[in-house]
């Protein structure tokens, strides 16, 4: 047996002004026996993919791997490149391989295609036809569709945020793909939508109740003939038709089974609507600076150093700069800011050197909502090309590409400044430059929830604050077109 492996992924977010373009793409690329030899052994959904079918004695043959993130939308000339690509690459294995594994974010979006992730598979099903085997692993806030689940075989999510369990999902999704095209199993598949919207801030896997509707899907794949349930979140920054929260349930040869479990877990979320949403925990920019500021003058409960974490969750690009702004102004010291995106400040700083004093316009380039750029001078204290291979929970063992990076001091207040956008979420930001993270009082973080399995228990306490910026807790205030009517709390207050 031999199985094709593939990846095209992007959380997309459409409100943003530019476009996820082909270069973004082709940062990080991975074609042919570049797709299995460099993800091999990684806690990556195409890692989880490569360890089953090692176990299992099947072999892998690479077509193309490439990701973005979490950015502006496709461009269409992207979307056609890369699904050609791996249309092409089946064309060219046809006779040689038995089935595809492929992880698509669930959450990819262009211009004229907004159900982007289901045209994928469309195109590929067009080449291979209707029962060629299709496994689909898929992050935890995908938008799906009926579409994405009558194009694939199996579809798998992720079960947690922050996402540490990439590799197990690609891990399930293999293995139910390979028990199928063994003919042990016939997998059916359900979807259910309880026309809920979730901010992603409210999407961390271990506030309740949304853990007990992860708890619901675990009690539900004990049942005999229940191989898997998922339950996506959705990505509510992405404004597409299928915007929002939806189950999908997977039994072997029961569609009835599917059917219900997709749709008592539903309707479940659905009676806990005004549950999920955790407005209490959010505050605005001065509120938070004020309980960080007042949390860090007391003693630490206990007796050792951890700093505050602010979170500015709205921040879609790493380059907000509303509580940036609000720190320098109040004179905030032993403050760090990692993985601030502007190349144009990253390069300058290079330019001047280490050890020198520059005056940058940082930050706030993105858009008009990402809070305008600072004027700002400080003293740099590394400059050049960071590159490492994350050792935290999320990607571990991944090569990550920072580009032409800085560290600049803004007397008291320590920023990095990187070139590809990506978002600091575990230790690596501090231990890839030698920093202390007790030598700091704060910590100013651009996460929704991935940076919690590290950052809980290392911090004093977490402060969200929400900003206008293209993410925000309060969804309402966003321009949607596309979404459906009757979905919480955008199209119904209720």
């Amino acid at each position: 047996m031999r199985i094709a492996i593939a990846g095209f992924e992007l959380e997309s977010v459409t409100f943003l002004p530019e476009q996820t373009d082909i270069p973004d793409f082709e940062f990080g690329a991975r074609r042919g026996d570049d797709v299995i030899e460099g993800l091999r052994g990684t806690n990556t959904v195409i890692g989880g993919f490569i360890k089953v079918c090692d176990a299992e004695g099947v072999e892998v043959e690479g077509i193309v791997s490439v990701g973005a993130g979490a950015a502006a939308a496709a461009s269409d000339a992207a979307w056609v490149k890369y699904t050609t690509e791996i249309v092409e690459g089946l064309r060219a294995l046809k006779g040689k391989v038995d089935g595809l594994l492929i992880f698509l974010h669930g959450a990819l979006a262009t211009p004229t295609r907004l159900k982007a992730d289901a045209s994928v598979l469309e195109a590929i099903r067009a080449e291979v036809g209707p029962d060629f085997p299709i496994g689909a692993g898929m992050d935890l806030h995908g938008n799906l569709g009926p579409e994405v689940i009558g194009g694939a075989t199996v579809v798998c999510g992720y079960r947690h945020s922050p996402h540490t369990d990439m590799g197990q999902t690609g891990e399930r999704t293999a293995s139910i793909l390979i028990r199928s095209m063994r003919g042990e199993i016939r997998p059916t598949m359900a979807i259910a939508k309880p026309g809920i919207m979730l901010p992603s801030i409210f999407t961390a896997t271990s506030l309740r109740p949304l853990a007990d509707l992860i708890a619901e899907a675990r009690e539900w794949e004990k049942q005999d003939g229940v191989l898997d349930v998922s339950l996506f979140c959705g990505f509510a920054y992405a404004d597409v038709p299928d915007c929002g929260m939806s189950v999908v349930a997977v039994t072997d040869g029961d569609p009835m089974l599917a059917r219900e479990i997709a749709h008592e877990l539903s309707a479940r979320a659905e009676s806990l609507r005004h549950q999920l949403f955790k407005r209490e925990l959010v505050h605005d920019v001065a509120g938070g600076l004020d309980r960080a500021m007042a949390l860090a003058e007391q003693p630490s409960p206990d007796g050792g150093r951890k700093p505050v974490v602010l979170l500015e969750h709205a921040d879609r690009m790493n380059d907000s700069t509303y509580t940036l702004r609000e720190m320098l102004a109040r004179g905030i010291k032993r403050a760090m800011v990692p993985y601030m995106w502007d190349p144009a400040a990253a390069e300058a700083c290079i330019a001047a050197g280490e050890g020198s004093t520059v005056t940058l316009s940082l930050g706030g380039k993105s858009s008009p909502k990402a809070g305008d750029p600072l004027e700002v001078t400080g003293k740099v204290v590394y400059a050049g090309h960071k590159t490492y291979r994350i050792t935290g929970p999320l990607r571990t063992g991944m090569l990550n590409d920072l580009g032409p990076t800085a560290l600049i001091d803004l007397g008291g207040i320590l920023v990095s400044i990187i070139s590809v956008q990506y978002s600091a979420i575990d230790r690596d930001p501090f231990d890839q430059f030698g920093l202390r993270i007790e030598d700091f009082d704060y910590v100013l973080l651009r996460s929704k929830t991935h940076f919690r399995h590290v950052w809980e228990p290392l911090s004093r306490e977490i402060v969200i604050v929400d900003t206008p910026d293209w993410g925000p807790a309060d969804l309402p205030s966003l321009p949607y077109r596309h979404i459906p009517p009757g979905v919480f709390p955008v199209t119904r207050s209720d």
